[in-house]
Order: structure tokens, then sequence, then C-alpha cells
């Protein structure tokens, strides 16, 4: 017998392939498996945003109480934002959480999320060091949020030479490129203090 989680993720699912409205939101969804507990979301960056130009690959994971219970979804694709953490990918979102209504559905969760990047909410953050930058150093945090669209999600639009050549120069030094990365992107891109961050 099919599970009432099967069945309305079957269509559900059907409902957002099919969708034009999404297809032209940069908004897709692929199944994993074929009791459709897993799938594979992907969202384009909104327009106007750091995240312009980038696409950003989702984990879905549907539980057995769906959709009486949200689906547990993170980023798999590093993104530099206050609700999302930049370690593990994990989502700050009410309707993922305690909003949650048995009438939401996938569609809403890629649109509530692609809505999200277009809209931070630094006062609920996921990720407090990026919250901190948002609200303190909006310069440096919307040229830090490019920096990691360029670099984890494909995007051309941009490029931050100056962030680059300091990165080159940590990993020479024999620092991680990632770790560097996030060091360096955690203090506004301050070498000295980078360096110290990793020594710690």
């Amino acid at each position: 017998m099919v599970s009432i989680a099967t069945a309305r993720i079957k269509r559900e699912f059907k409902e957002v392939v099919t969708s034009d409205e999404l297809t032209k939101c940069k908004i897709k969804l692929e199944l994993l498996n074929d009791n459709f507990t897993e799938l594979k979301g992907e969202i384009g960056g909104p327009p106007d945003t750091p995240y312009e130009g980038g696409t950003y690959q989702l984990e879905i994971k549907i539980p057995e109480t769906y959709p009486f219970n949200p689906p547990k979804v993170r980023f798999l694709t590093k993104i530099w934002h206050p609700n999302i953490s930049s370690v593990t990918g994990a989502i700050c979102l009410d309707i993922l959480k305690d909003q949650w209504a048995a009438a939401m559905t996938l569609r809403t969760v890629l649109l509530s999320l692609q809505a999200l990047l277009a809209t931070p909410e630094p006062d609920d953050p996921q990720d407090a060091v990026v919250a901190n930058q948002y609200k303190t150093n909006n310069k440096i945090f919307v040229k830090t949020a490019r920096h990691w669209t360029n670099i984890y999600a494909g995007s051309t639009l941009a490029a931050e030479p100056e962030f680059d050549s300091k990165v080159k120069q940590l990993i020479d030094m024999g620092f991680d490129n990632h770790k560097s990365r996030v060091a360096l992107s955690s203090h506004l891109w301050n070498v000295e203090h980078a360096i110290e961050s990793l020594y710690n």
C-alpha cells in the first residue's frame, strides 16, 4: 500500500517538474530513489542579489510523517548567507520548523528558499558570523557572498581578484583552500586575523 507521504510527494514532484513558472525561476527537482524519500532540489540565485548567476543544490529528505511534518532540507552548495550555515548547509527558515502546515508543498519550500536568498533575516540567523557581518559591514558581506557564489555556485559575475589572491596567499602557506576562504570571509578579509584563527 502506498503511504500518504509517497502519494503526496509523487503529486508534488510532478507539479514542480511540469511547471513553466518554476522553470523560469530556475527551480528544478530530481528524484534520487524510487520510494520518493530523497530528492535533490536546485534553485537559481535571484537577480539583483549577491547570489545572482549561481546555482544552488539542495538535499531534500522526506519523513514518513510528511505532509504533517516538514521535509528536511539543507544546502549542498556552499553559500555565505545569514540564515544558512556556511559549514553544514543547515537552514533557518520558519516553514521548515514550527511554521510548517500540511497544506504546504515542495513548491512552497523551493520558492521560499529562493525568496530567502533575496531577503535574508539577520535577526534570526543560522550563521551568527555571517549575520553579524551582514548587519555591521554590509558592503563586505555583499562582496563575500558574491565571491562564494562565483567559487561554489558557478557564477561568472563580478569576480573579486583581491579575495582570490588572499586565499592563494594562505594556501601557499599550507592551509586548506576552503578553510582559508572561511577564515578570510569571517575576518573581513584581514589576512593576519585569518591566519591567527587558523592556528587557534
